[in-house]
Parts: C-alpha cells; structure tokens; sequence
C-alpha cells in the first residue's frame, strides 16, 4: 500500500515523513542522505555507508552536526551468537582473527562493476570486517593483494575475483580476511577467532565453540534483522536508543574496507591513520 515516488526528492516533498530509509547501491549514497539531513530526519542507512571516504566523511560531519538520530544496517552485531562469542572474549581477547566471504557474484548488474559497487570488499565482506572490529578491536595496519581472471565469465566485470588481506591489530593481535565470487553459492561467510583456550566459529547462521572438550554448535535464534530496525524505530520515537551501530560507528567499519582496497590498488601496507581521501 505505500506509494512510489520517481526519487528521493520528490518523497520527501510529497510526504511528511518522521524518518527516512536509505537503501540504494553503494554509488547513489549522498545525495539521499544530505536531502534528509537538510530536513532533519533521522536516518537508516544501508551498508555500505558509500562507494568511497569522501561521501561517507562528508555525511558523518553533517550528521554529527545536526544531532540526528542513525543507524546502518550491520544486523549481524544482533545475533544472539555475537553476544555469546563478546562474553567469551570478554578478559581474554582475540589474538587471531580470520575472516571470510566466500561466494558468488549478486545478481544486480551494478555489483561487478568497481565504480559501481566498489568491489566485493566494500559491498559484501564489509559484514566481517564490522564483526571483526566489534569483537577483536580495532586495526591498525592493512596489507592485501587481489587477482582477477583475465577473461573474466562477465564481460564488464572489473571487480576481483579474488582478494586477501592482511591485517594488525592495535592491541598486537593478527588476523585475515578472504573474499571471493568465484563460486555458484555461499561457501562460507564468516569469522574464526583463537584466543587463549579458546576456539570460536562464527556465521550468520550459526556459533562453534570449542574450549578444548571438543566442539559446540548453537544455531542462531535472534531475529536480527528485525532487531536492527526495532532499536531504530524505537530511538525515532524517543524510546530508549539502543542503536548498536550509528553511522559514526559505520563509518570506522568503512574506513578499515576502504584502506584494504588502497593497499591492494597500491601493492603497500597501508596504515589506518594514513590520509585515505587525497593521500
């Protein structure tokens, strides 16, 4: 029953919205979103934030700005498993951290194409990589190499087939973080973390623990991608605001994607306190 408008600008004259929901693909993020800040509304913004750091920068001071109520929508920090996996690292932290998308290419036309998407790092892996800065901490330091066929099965993709990273953590822990789109399905998308006498397997799916008796599996039972969109509805209506990932804290999840795509585009460590939009 909700009606279709041509475009955002025309929504947002034609409506008297209490919120708005942002989700385009990675190369159309702006324009949406400074409509709705010159508006005042608070926003749900799908992941990725941007295409690149200089959008999603110039979206963050604004927001910031105006005191606006945010979230994006990196669901995965809701699973109940994710809870469980913080409480068992809680005192002893992950020392390494591998990561993984393993998959095959999404159907939309836009996503093979770099400009479009910004590669799978940036629109599909971004999930771990926001699983891996919730659980392990922050990165500090990024090497990754990529390769892509030379004739690639789609014409007009130009988005690696393959990629790896390297990554070091600001507190001396190690980790990785894999991606591919070689595949016909979903391999494996997902997080290994070792921390002292303890194994812990983590997917959208389901959690792997194994404390040395042998492994555990539970089945993820939270519903969250209802839960993100409850705590945001929730905060609009001056609720309490139990927002788990505002767009502040999306951006340093985007920041860490977009210094993985600069190393590989440039063959060199890249640190993240390194200038990544003119440097």
């Amino acid at each position: 029953g909700a009606r279709a408008y041509p475009s955002h600008e025309e929504l947002l004259a034609g409506e008297e919205l209490d919120a708005l929901y942002v989700c385009v693909p990675p190369f159309a993020h702006g324009p949406p979103e400074h409509a709705a800040i010159d508006a005042g509304l608070p926003l749900f913004v799908e992941k990725p934030v941007a295409i690149d750091l200089p959008t999603a920068n110039a979206i963050a001071e604004r927001v910031q700005a105006a005191d606006l109520v945010t979230a994006v929508g990196y669901h995965w920090r809701y699973l109940d498993t994710v809870e469980q996996a913080a409480a068992l690292l809680k005192g002893n932290p992950a020392r390494l951290v591998t990561g993984s998308w393993l998959d095959k290419v999404p159907p939309p036309a836009w996503w093979v194409r770099r400009d479009r998407s910004g590669g799978q790092t940036i629109e599909q892996s971004t999930h771990v990589l926001d699983l891996i800065r919730h659980l392990a901490g922050e990165v500090s330091e990024v090497y990754a190499v990529e390769a892509t066929a030379e004739h690639p099965r789609i014409p007009e993709a130009d988005v690696a087939d393959v990629s790896s990273a390297t990554l070091r953590f600001a507190d001396g822990a190690i980790g990785s973080l894999s991606s591919s789109c070689l595949l016909r399905s979903k391999h494996r998308a997902g997080l290994e973390i070792i921390a002292e006498g303890v194994a812990i397997s983590l997917s959208e799916a389901d959690i792997v623990v194994d404390t040395g008796d042998g492994p555990e599996r539970r089945e993820a039972e939270a519903d969250a991608k209802t839960a993100v969109d409850r705590d945001f509805i929730d905060a609009v209506l001056g609720r309490e605001n139990r927002i788990r990932v505002p767009y502040a804290e999306a951006l340093e999840t985007h920041h860490l994607a977009c210094a993985i795509v600069r190393s590989a585009s440039e063959g060199r460590p890249v640190k993240l306190t390194e200038d990544l939009v003119s440097g």
